[in-house]
């Protein structure tokens, strides 16, 4: 079984300045990874406008959802 999921690349601006792709799956799981390096980054480690980023993303999806199954039991 395939669960959809989400890309989004993000450059950020200020040092380390890591380009970053986010992909965010329909099951909530997360992977960043590091374009440069090719290295994953746990969102701990995320910095400044990144993590920023990441956490808007993450509260869209739990909205989405939350809509979703609000949907479903009307």
């Amino acid at each position: 079984m395939h669960s959809n999921r989400q890309h989004f690349r993000f450059v950020e601006k200020f040092p380390p300045q890591r380009d970053l792709t986010f992909t965010f799956f329909d099951d909530g799981r997360l992977i960043i990874e590091n374009n440069d390096t090719g290295e994953q980054v746990k969102p701990s480690e995320l910095h400044r406008e990144s993590k920023d980023f990441y956490v808007q993303r993450r509260i869209s999806y739990i909205k989405n959802k939350l809509l979703e199954c609000r949907q479903r039991h009307a």
